[in-house]
């Protein structure tokens, strides 16, 4: 919105209520328009994460927890009752980092401090009178929606009793599908990586997430495309299993030998989302994308109390070996805990994994693991942090990744592709109907509480070893 300004056309911006980020998105028009009776949400930024260890020991389950990184806390939910210290630094750290961005922008837009805006987030101006807003500019008028349009048309220089055609998004989308490609068939592909980063298809995280093995094939022809000269990885992920990150990294290193593969971040591309960026030619980032967050860790839920005190249930084994009822479970939880040296060895196990992340980043960012060390230890960063420490080579959205993608690849005509292809729309709704009903109806009533509900279920199906940012970073 802001390099459209530059067109010299006007942006207005109205809304009967704004939340913070439709304000910080509404803040750059030439003129921010208010309903009389609205309010704009301005608080400043807070992260709220859910603790679930005392209700877990109230059902009987016991998390064995096996981890590298000092600030690696995706599993704090699960054996604390509040933030640790490291944890709470790092929050505190990329929270602030956030806010600032967010007011920088708004004080660039409004002309406002950056200490008066400060100071209306600690006033809560959204339980003020709205023309309190307009007195600390945060807004310009205020107007009911319905003489929006009449003061569009003062704008245009159309008559009142004009009709003032409108164009929404979907149509400008439609449009936009109906202009030729361009005549050289040089091919940029956007190829999108969003979501929970799973093995294989068939758990719940996969239904809205990176399946490895799909998109290990998916890049591979990719690769073999001729046609397709560069390839951008929009990479929006908060990571998951370790495995699959490694498998998918591969899987970029061998493209990366062919074409070009240029890394844009989105909201997040952390610990597994940043395992499959790391080999990349260049990676940009959002000033506000969370990144870094390298680091390993498992879990294990053992639910002996619960089967034996709660339900009644007793286990008995006979084995060949001392290890060989490992694992040995009802659904995702074990029958017994790990015992000391079964612990050992998923520890060394993890340790393992967690080395061969900092090696692989370390060859990626051409930087010494020396060097990776001390940005790891699964700390989460925000972009503009990860600029300053060598994780991105740019700050910037998807636009300078396919510039630079374009200019890697040498071309300067291309057409832009995005991948993967969306599912056959029959077979869609032959295969997934119900489930997805299920899901939309189960999100609608959960409302805020579905993120919490979610990451729960995808717990249940996830590889133990994770390579993952928190499962819910609740930030608001």
């Amino acid at each position: 919105m802001d390099d459209f300004k530059e067109s010299g056309k006007f942006i207005v911006a109205y809304s009967d209520n704004y939340t913070q980020g439709l304000y910080y998105l509404s803040s750059v028009a030439d003129k921010v328009m208010l309903n009389p009776k609205g309010m704009i949400e301005w608080r400043g930024l807070a992260s709220a994460p859910i603790f679930y260890k005392d209700q877990l020991q109230k059902l009987g389950i016991e998390m064995q927890v096996f981890k590298v990184g000092t600030y690696k806390s995706a599993v704090e939910p699960f054996t604390a009752t509040e933030m640790s210290p490291a944890n709470r630094e790092q929050v505190t750290a990329f929270i602030g980092s956030i806010w600032n961005q967010i007011l920088d922008g708004v004080s660039a837009s409004r002309k406002i401090g950056k200490d008066s805006l400060n100071m209306y987030a600690d006033r809560m101006l959204m339980f003020y009178p709205s023309d309190e807003s307009v007195k600390c500019r945060l807004a310009d008028t205020l107007i009911y929606q319905n003489d929006v349009r009449d003061y569009l048309k003062t704008l245009v220089k159309i008559d009142e009793d004009d009709r003032l055609p409108i164009l929404g998004l979907e149509e400008m989308v439609n449009i936009k599908k109906n202009v030729p490609k361009d005549k050289s068939g040089n091919i940029l592909a956007v190829y999108y990586a969003s979501g929970e980063i799973t093995d294989y298809a068939g758990s719940a995280a996969s239904d809205e997430g990176i399946i490895g093995s799909k998109m290990i094939r998916d890049l591979r022809k990719l690769k073999e495309d001729d046609d397709v000269k560069a390839v951008v990885l929009r990479v929006n992920s908060p990571g998951g299993s370790a495995y699959g990150s490694d498998q998918i990294w591969r899987e970029v290193v061998r493209l990366k030998e062919k074409k070009p593969v240029i890394v844009s971040m989105g909201d997040y591309a952390a610990s597994g989302g940043y395992y499959i960026s790391c080999a990349a030619n260049r990676i940009f980032a959002d000033p506000t994308t969370l990144t870094g967050s390298i680091g390993i860790f498992g879990m294990m839920y053992s639910g002996e109390k619960l089967f034996t005190e709660t339900l009644g249930l007793n286990f008995d084994v006979v084995k060949t070996n001392k290890m060989a009822d490992l694992g040995a479970s009802l659904g995702p939880v074990l029958t017994r805990p790990l015992n000391a040296s079964e612990q050992e060895l998923m520890q060394n196990y993890v340790n393992r994994g967690y080395k061969l992340f900092v090696n692989r980043c370390a060859e990626g960012r051409k930087m010494s693991t020396e060097a990776i060390e001390k940005v790891a230890e699964g700390r989460v960063w925000t972009g503009a942090m990860a600029k300053d420490l060598g994780l991105v080579d740019e700050l910037g959205g998807i636009d300078k990744a396919l510039n630079a993608a374009a200019t890697q690849a040498g071309i300067e005509n291309y057409s832009i592709i995005g991948y993967p292809e969306k599912e056959n729309i029959f077979a869609s709704l032959l295969g997934n109907q119900k489930k997805h009903y299920i899901n939309s109806e189960i999100k609608e009533y959960l409302g805020s509480y579905y993120n919490s509900f979610k990451a729960l279920e995808n717990i249940k199906d996830a590889n133990c070893i994770q390579a993952r940012m928190p499962f819910d970073p609740n930030i608001q």
